[in-house]
């Protein structure tokens, strides 16, 4: 990429506390169309691509997700929607249900004084993260046997009419089209630093090209499997958050898996267990394992641009250059085995 075509430098969305009451008062006005009052306590739960809240209803309680402006449109909200209601109808995974409002509308919208904002309802789940002391390998080769249930239903599924969902390729993820931003913006990046990421970005483009994008590969993720997006309740475990579900690689759902802790000793471990549940379920070729190394590589690229892009995030603030400089360590390590 050259400097002409080099991307604007992203804006950081800044969830300040002007811009939260904002959203809290917008809230407040469709909470009856789910039959609760308007003057319903709401409490924050998590900021990220979204903000979450918490309100109690009449039958208990249930999470609100207001969608980031300019990240997915309508169309594309309704279909993550869809496919979460396919999954839970058919008992693939554990995932809280989408709240139908009095109408049976799954989407309600109103203005925050900046745009419309989309809003979207959940049963609250009960459980918590999954911690390192939780036996994390054996929660990877649970996740592994999810994801391969979540692959599976997808070859098969017959999307309803106008199914869209954002497709995870190198050109969306770390090239010129990509959704969170350029990675030349990551914060702290020096000169020799970027220079390292430059080759590693002409490797994995090469790399991903030879992968390709067939269809026994290719298709429908969760995208962002994470501990955080993990509910461990007793032996239960719940996948949430479907907002970066789109058509991506298989084993791009374990690079998600191990977000931000690319570096962590414990991942050779948690690559096999993941391997090992998923092989109970469904095939995963040798092809695919062997790209697995790769993807958390192309992961941790696009992680650090989207820390440089969504600064104001608690994650973002929390990693920093900290996370630049570790990426550059490890695209160091990656481009020496040759």
């Amino acid at each position: 990429m050259n400097a002409a075509s080099k991307p604007a430098e992203p804006q950081a969305l800044l969830y300040d506390e002007a811009r939260l009451q904002r959203l809290t008062a917008g809230l407040a006005l469709v909470l009856p169309r789910w039959g609760v009052a308007e003057s319903a306590a709401l409490s924050l739960l998590t900021i990220s691509e979204n903000a979450t809240f918490l309100v109690a209803a009449p039958d208990g309680r249930m999470v609100l997700r207001v969608y980031r402006p300019g990240y997915h449109d309508e169309g594309e909200i309704r279909s993550e929607l869809a496919w979460i209601e396919a999954l839970r109808a058919q008992n693939v995974v554990e995932t809280p249900q989408p709240i139908r409002d009095r109408e049976g509308r799954l989407l309600a919208s109103f203005h925050d004084g900046e745009g419309l904002r989309h809003v979207a309802a959940f049963a609250h789940s009960a459980g918590h993260e999954p911690e390192a002391d939780e036996n994390l390998p054996g929660w990877f080769r649970h996740l592994g046997e999810t994801a391969a249930r979540l692959h599976r239903h997808t070859r098969g599924w017959r999307r309803p009419d106008g199914f869209r969902r954002k497709k995870w390729n190198f050109e969306t993820i770390v090239g010129s089209g990509a959704y969170w931003g350029d990675w030349r913006f990551a914060l702290g990046l020096d000169a020799p630093g970027r220079a390292v990421l430059e080759r590693l970005h002409r490797r994995i483009e090469a790399e991903t090209a030879a992968l390709g994008e067939d269809a026994d590969r290719f298709g429908l993720i969760h995208g962002d499997m994470r501990a955080a997006n993990l509910l461990v309740d007793g032996s239960c475990l719940s996948v949430i958050d479907f907002d970066d579900c789109g058509f991506s690689w298989f084993g791009f759902d374990f690079a998600a898996a191990v977000s931000f802790i690319e570096d962590a000793p414990v991942v050779p471990d948690l690559r096999e267990a993941w391997l090992a549940g998923y092989r109970e379920v469904a095939p995963f070729s040798q092809v695919e394992e062997r790209a697995l190394l790769m993807l958390v590589m192309l992961r941790r690229l696009q992680l650090t641009a989207w820390i440089a892009s969504h600064a104001e995030t608690p994650t973002a603030l929390s990693l920093g250059d900290a996370y630049t400089a570790g990426t550059v360590a490890l695209a160091e390590a990656y481009l020496s085995k040759g």
